[in-house]
């Protein structure tokens, strides 16, 4: 442990900044910085016009001079992710409301407080540690790996990685990602993140038609104690999560339109408002955003907001079907038995001859995730070391029903109309939800609703 009363210095990414805007607990810094072993570096304010872009943490010594903490956080910017600190004599729970309203991420009275000081500090510096050693064990051929995750070498897929490729470099470019349900867009979203200058901060993932409606709001931007009934405690959002990382929003055409409105907002100020809250948050986080739906004619119907739409697709990469990749699917398959091979404790079976002609005549329209589950009741069902064709793509008996399902009432009422033909198109793509959903272009979430798939039984009460 060193400490630096005057002068700057080379500040380490686990040093304290401690800006001195009081001359109260002079005596705090010594002991502080041996406890945590670490560097401290105590300058007067004047000297602090820039925070150290390393700066582990900034500590703001305000012991009765809390009304120059206030102005200084105004005043002054704080690197993303780096946390600031105040440390003043008032206990008072206003003086600690003031100040994280304006920025501070918390406030101890000292001599308190003391401990719990020096425990929060102790948690940043170890994460700031956790994050460093994580980033010098990679090198620049690692990052490069992240891209190798996406198996392929037709023509199409290697178009969308090469693009992928050049907006890896930048920090801050939005992206959507379109293709069909099981294509591997989150896959593409995490090799994007983790390519970049932003891998060792959080990769948060989000599916967007998976939230409740009414919870929507809460977890992507978070609520403040007492904004609603169970809003027992504050809660940060994905968001605030995601800080200095990246936000992949999956199925971003099923967010609803009030919301895509604050999402609008995040991208254009970068600024988040708590369910609840009175002051914005500031956040950093670059969002990749994907959708199986065709946001054209959603913006068209009216459904997604089209300021959006054109902020978002300022770099589209749509990812192809299984279907358009020629013998692509056979690199993905062997790739994914072996995966499932040692899954499984099971010897990594050859694709014969019979297995490829199966594998390359079929459409796939559930695209990877359907391939990857075909491979797997293949590889459990035939004997060890093989895979049986008929196993990979077994036929299906008709499901007994009292009427034709695919028959679509008419005379009759345009509900009845309307579920029926949601209902034909499930029949029609053998069950799968996704490719259903995909032909009518709609959600899955809204297919459901429209096929009643979850009706009880009909009977007599």
């Amino acid at each position: 442990m060193q400490y630096h009363h005057t002068g700057v210095g080379r500040v380490g990414e686990t040093s304290v900044f401690v800006v001195k805007l009081s001359d109260s607990f002079s005596d705090v810094w010594p002991k502080l910085g041996a406890a945590l072993d670490a560097e401290v570096y105590v300058v007067a304010s004047p000297d602090a016009r820039t925070v150290p872009p390393a700066a582990g943490a900034v500590l703001l010594a305000a012991g009765g001079a809390e009304r120059e903490a206030l102005e200084w956080l105004e005043r002054h910017e704080v690197p993303s992710g780096t946390p600031v600190f105040v440390v003043g004599s008032d206990p008072g729970r206003r003086t600690a409301a003031r100040l994280v309203a304006q920025g501070a991420s918390d406030y101890f009275a000292v001599p308190e407080d003391t401990e719990i000081l020096r425990n929060a500090l102790a948690a940043s510096l170890a994460r700031r540690r956790e994050l460093l050693a994580r980033a010098g064990a990679e090198s620049p051929g690692d990052q490069l790996d992240a891209f190798r995750a996406i198996v392929g070498e037709s023509p199409a897929i290697r178009a969308v990685l090469h693009r992928a490729s050049r907006l890896v470099r930048h920090a801050h470019g939005t992206a959507l990602i379109v293709g069909e349900t099981g294509t591997g867009k989150e896959l593409l979203a995490r090799a994007i993140h983790e390519a970049g200058p932003r891998r060792d901060a959080p990769f948060v993932p989000v599916n967007c038609s998976a939230l409740p409606r009414q919870l929507i709001e809460s977890e992507l931007f978070g609520h403040e104690k007492g904004a609603f009934t169970d809003a027992h405690a504050a809660k940060p959002g994905l968001f605030e999560v995601a800080d200095g990382g990246a936000l992949f929003l999956d199925e971003i055409g099923t967010l609803p339109v009030d919301l895509q409105a604050k999402l609008l907002r995040v991208l254009e100020d970068g600024e988040i408002r708590r369910v609840g809250a009175t002051r914005t948050r500031k956040v950093n986080v670059r969002v990749i955003a994907a959708t199986n739906e065709n946001l054209d004619e959603a913006v068209r119907r009216g459904n997604f907001r089209q300021d959006l739409y054109f902020r978002l697709s300022v770099i589209t990469l749509e990812l192809p079907p299984l279907r358009q990749r020629g013998s692509d699917i056979l690199l993905i398959a062997r790739h994914l038995l072996a995966t499932l091979a040692q899954q499984h404790e099971l010897p990594v079976p050859p694709l014969t001859p019979q297995v490829e002609r199966a594998l390359l005549n079929h459409t796939w329209p559930g695209n990877v995730r359907e391939l990857k589950n075909a491979l797997e009741r293949a590889l459990l069902l035939s004997p060890p070391g093989s895979l049986e064709a008929e196993e990979l793509l077994p036929t299906r008996a008709p499901v007994p029903s009292m009427t034709a399902p695919s028959a679509i009432p008419f005379p009759a009422h345009l509900d009845a109309i309307t579920a029926a033909a949601a209902r034909a198109m499930l029949d029609l793509c053998q069950g799968n939800v996704s490719e259903a959903a995909r032909r009518l272009r709609i959600s899955r979430r809204r297919l459901r609703r429209l096929a009643v798939l979850d009706r009880p039984a009909t009977g007599t009460n």
